[in-house]
């Protein structure tokens, strides 16, 4: 297939579109089923090289939930808790623990469930039945991924109505050097960014306490490629090999670290026991339990949700008071933030510190580093500083 014709650009009125290659060659990729649209390719083509990536860098598989062109989550294929289960939806899942790549994409599913409502997924290896299983049961517009088994394929080809869309891709395709793109009619050339992303980059640790972990090391990275397919600016919070807070295409640094760092707090909390036991009535579906848990976990939102309790739960449930919540999160503590350049002030640091954060890398070269440096150095944070901004627009 040399070319695809889609049914519209990014908006119903930008007709014609359709995706090529440039030099007349055939497409590396199969549409074994649905019609994807140009978001849903920008989305799939996107996420996998950020899972590709991770997997080259980490030897493990990985899966991501893209929305608009940036992440919501990254994960590696580790093993879960059986409080992570519950709070992903996962826990009656059969075969999860067997399965390395399913418990990938439950992660990074479960990370954000509130952004990831109708996702366009990316699996680094062969999607299994384990995995396709989650997905069915899940509103998301398509998969990218360079294989499926028969059995995997039928499940997946069941959603929609039978419109799912599911892409094959090739996994040795390698893109030419030079990307080219338009915009106003002005064409852009440049180099494209395949910087190498792994622990050589973490060597320069420019605070007092020196000591990554492996387990730290890995989530750094994690971070660090997720950031590559992120619109910038943006920060990423990281635990045990997944992210868990994005903060995407934010003006202010600061914003980001904000926005991704009450992400974070929020999947946290969703493995508090009062969210956990909540009593939700059976009729409730998971996309309405997300929204629910959302408003509980709320200041803004709680005590309207409570009033009206009758609606989703079997009885009322006791609030999560914001006490209980800052000393919940007031034990958390482990967590990696990458940013995809400096930190320009010292707030961004005090905004991670409440949020866990142990491990931070950022490019460095800010006229304030020594700043941002003190600010680790009282908190006991080691921090790296990478050397390369990584921009994505």
């Amino acid at each position: 297939m040399k070319e695809f014709e889609l049914k519209y650009g990014c908006n119903p009125n930008q007709k014609p579109a359709k995706i090529y290659m440039a030099d007349g060659k055939e497409l590396p990729i199969e549409i074994l089923n649905g019609r994807p649209g140009y978001i849903n390719f920008l989305d799939a083509f996107n996420s996998w090289q950020l899972v590709k990536e991770i997997k080259e860098a980490l030897g493990v598989c990985a899966a991501a939930s893209f929305k608009h062109v940036s992440p919501t989550s990254a994960a590696v294929g580790i093993k879960m808790s059986d409080k992570l289960k519950k709070a992903c939806f996962v826990d009656d899942i059969e075969g999860l623990d067997d399965s390395p790549l399913a418990c990938a994409y439950a992660r990074a599913r479960g990370t954000d469930r509130m952004s990831s409502f109708g996702d366009f997924i990316a699996l680094s290896d062969v999607c299994d039945a384990v995995t396709a299983t989650i997905i069915k049961r899940e509103v998301s517009d398509g998969i990218i991924a360079p294989g499926y088994t028969d059995e995997a394929l039928e499940i997946l080809k069941s959603k929609r109505k039978g419109s799912y869309n599911i892409i094959k891709i090739d996994p040795e395709y390698v893109p030419d050097e030079t990307e080219i793109k338009q915009v106003f009619g002005i064409t852009f050339e440049q180099k494209r960014n395949n910087f190498r992303i792994d622990r050589e980059l973490l060597n320069n640790v420019v605070t007092k306490n020196k000591e990554i972990p492996e387990s730290a090391v890995r989530d750094l990275i994690v971070a660090l490629i997720t950031l590559k397919y992120t619109q910038s600016n943006s920060v990423c919070y990281a635990v045990d090999g997944q992210a868990i807070g994005v903060g995407a295409g934010q003006q202010s640094r600061i914003h980001c670290t904000r926005l991704a760092g009450n992400k974070a707090d929020i999947w946290h909390l969703r493995q508090h026991d009062k969210v956990l036991g909540l009593p939700f009535k059976s009729t409730i579906g998971r996309p309405d339990r997300d929204n629910v848990i959302d408003q509980y976990i709320s200041e803004d939102d709680r005590d309207e949700l409570l009033e009206n309790w009758e609606k989703y739960f079997e009885y009322k449930p006791e609030p999560l008071t914001k006490e209980e919540k800052k000393e919940y999160l007031g034990k958390i503590r482990g967590v990696a933030l990458a940013s995809d350049a400096f930190f320009p002030f010292d707030d961004n640091i005090e905004r991670a510190r409440k949020s866990g954060t142990d491990y931070i890398a950022e490019p460095g070269g800010s006229v304030r580093d020594d700043i941002v440096i003190d600010c680790c150095d009282k908190y006991g944070i080691a921090m790296a500083f990478t050397g390369m901004r990584l921009f994505h627009h």
